[in-house]
């Protein structure tokens, strides 16, 4: 398959999305350093105050589209007239032509484990049950090698600065879309709100995730209909056990050459040979990995 251009990603040299900033090292030696910029976003639904999230503010649509989808608070059918962004004053307005059951949702909302201010509603599980991921769907080993490599030799804002995580939407090794923001729930909802917008089907997808397997992420992945989800970390056993139920391809503590999967093992391709399969840069490794940790004591 003959390479092609991601159609959506973070651009690293955007002056908005990081900032200099000058310090000390452990040492004592005065630094200068790229830290990544967080504002706050304030969501509306129709004329209903919805959620204030911290983001980096780079796709404020996708993000307001794919949060209220991801939330249960507008369904696929539902259509939209209008998303209005003013910069200025850090607003996003989502309007329907018909009216929504958002205000019940709102009673429900709860706190989830997801970085930054995350929440989930009571009802998050809506839907979940109903869900018929495609068995035909597959992955092959080689695109898995591939894809993950394509993806950490991108410019990035972790690369830049840190602080952040990372989604991306792949079709076979072939990531089309990939998005920052620093909580991981904010990546997955903008890519959500991004496959909306473009009416990108999601039957033949690949989800990768640079966060944790939570019940929450194997939830929105399958309430997107993408059948495979990937990550470099590890997982809750909620998240295991979900995805065994809705037969979702469940893998993670990916990177370079290994990986772990715990779900939807059917799906997997065994097609390339690890040993030809190179080990991943020391410049990917993330805060807390077992890699890094061991060159740290070595």
């Amino acid at each position: 398959m003959t390479d092609t251009a991601l159609r959506v990603q973070p651009d690293p040299a955007d002056p908005r999305l990081t900032r200099r900033v000058t310090g000390m090292d452990h040492l004592g030696q005065p630094i200068e350093t790229s830290v990544t910029v967080e504002r706050p976003l304030t969501l509306y639904l129709n004329g209903q105050e919805i959620v204030t999230m911290m983001t980096i503010l780079d796709r404020p649509e996708d993000l307001a589209i794919g949060y209220l989808l991801n939330q249960g608070m507008l369904k696929r059918q539902d259509r939209i007239a209008a998303v209005d962004y003013d910069e200025d004053l850090q607003v996003v307005v989502v309007r329907t032509d018909a009216r929504t059951n958002f205000e019940e949702k709102l009673k429900k909302k709860t706190l989830t484990s997801g970085c930054a201010q995350g929440t989930a509603f009571g009802d998050l599980m809506e839907d979940f049950a109903s869900v018929r991921l495609p068995v035909s769907a597959e992955l092959r080993t080689s695109w898995l090698y591939r894809l993950l490599h394509r993806i950490n030799t991108l410019p990035s804002l972790y690369l830049e600065a840190g602080a952040i995580h990372g989604c991306a939407l792949a079709r076979q090794n072939e990531p089309i879309v990939y998005m920052e923001d620093v909580g991981r729930h904010n990546a997955v909802d903008k890519i959500a709100g991004w496959m909306f917008r473009n009416n990108e089907g999601p039957e033949d997808k690949i989800f990768y995730t640079t966060g944790r397997l939570t019940s929450e992420m194997v939830i929105k992945t399958v309430r997107m209909g993408i059948p495979i989800l990937v990550s470099r970390s590890g997982f809750t056993a909620w998240g295991v056990e979900l995805a065994r139920e809705a037969n979702l391809t469940l893998i993670g503590r990916c990177k370079g050459k290994r990986f772990v999967a715990l779900a939807g093992e059917s799906r997997i391709v065994f097609d390339a040979d690890p040993a030809y399969v190179p080990e991943e840069s020391a410049k990917h490794w993330r805060k807390n990995s077992l890699e890094r940790m061991a060159t740290d004591e070595g």
